[in-house]
């Protein structure tokens, strides 16, 4: 299953994606964790010091390694030069599992503990005045349009803050969205920004309460959210001294949050994996990249890049067997 994290800029959206990627692992699943946030802090959540983060090669500088290898030999594909973020796979393309060993994760993925963890990398100096951050995302969202997660394996992505998100087709990607929501009106407008914008996408949303405090918390959240609302975190002494630098054994983590974190795995693995709908979306998007800015960009028609006979949950099912 792919999981994507969504909320307002410290919500606790990256802690929660960090716990949830631990506690999965946990359980003897495969778990590939990817911070895909203009705020690289999800490495270091996991357990990581900011020295050792700092030496995770960055997917967004080097997405040539990214298209060398998931290009394969798709002849609709002319060469890597012409392939984009949104490029979907077709026959011959290479498909990735979240479990297996290859040269994206050779390269570019650092083992915390048993999660595999993969960075966008962060907003340089020198981006600033004529990039946007989306240009890196850019590499996580093509290694997602390949990537067959099989069963027992979870992507966990950490997207960037607010409705940043969508700027790029990367929030259609998951089978489940957890929306970390604070008792808050700015935390509950971020939410809202997100579910009118996920409109038309078939995009499943969950909410998360986070920081609670009382009854009157959950019942604020309620009133808001409605049924989207799973569950809820109470403060924890155990997220706190996480956010002082402590990393502590995940069985020392509150009784309360433990089963948070259960809810949210029951809630991942009782969704219905449609492969069919992450195809076409993926198309879709890719058909809209290229007609508006893509195509002119590299002066030819991208769209030629979509396989017209190729189904891609046919290729996944052939993986698991």
């Amino acid at each position: 299953m792919k999981v994507g994290f969504v909320g307002k800029g410290g919500s606790g959206k990256t802690t929660c994606a960090s716990l949830f990627a631990r506690y999965l692992a946990t359980q003897g699943a495969d778990v590939l964790a990817i911070d895909a946030d203009i705020n690289q802090h999800l490495s270091m959540a996991l357990g990581l010091s900011a020295s050792q983060a700092a030496t995770l090669p960055a997917m967004g500088l080097e997405i040539d390694r990214i298209k060398e290898y998931v290009r394969g030999n798709n002849p609709q594909i002319r060469s890597n030069a012409m392939m984009i973020k949104t490029t979907p796979p077709g026959h011959g393309s290479r498909l990735l599992t979240v479990g297996e060993d290859n040269p994206i994760y050779e390269y570019f993925a650092h083992k915390v503990n048993t999660v595999r963890l993969m960075a966008t990398g962060p907003f340089n100096q020198e981006d600033l005045g004529h990039k946007c951050y989306h240009s890196k995302v850019g590499a996580a969202e093509l290694f997602l349009n390949h990537l067959a997660d099989q069963p027992h394996e979870y992507a966990v992505v950490d997207m960037t803050a607010g409705a940043d998100s969508f700027a790029s087709g990367m929030f259609t990607k998951f089978d489940l969205t957890f929306a970390i929501v604070e008792p808050t009106l700015k935390s509950l407008s971020v939410y809202q920004q997100y579910i009118d914008y996920a409109k038309g996408y078939d995009v499943l949303v969950k909410v998360i309460g986070n920081k609670i405090e009382t009854e009157d918390d959950v019942a604020f959240l309620r009133e808001h959210v409605g049924t989207d609302l799973l569950t809820w975190m109470q403060r924890s002494n155990y997220v706190r001294a996480m956010e002082k630098g402590q990393h502590l054994p995940l069985n020392e983590l509150e009784a309360q949050s433990r089963h948070v974190l259960e809810m949210m795995r029951q809630a991942v693995d009782g969704c219905e994996k449609d492969w069919e709908k992450f195809y076409r979306q993926t198309v879709e998007f890719h058909r809209k990249n290229a007609l508006e800015w893509a195509n002119a960009m590299v002066g030819e028609d991208l769209t030629t890049q979509i396989d017209p006979d190729y189904e891609l949950a046919p290729q996944v099912m052939q993986l698991v067997q």
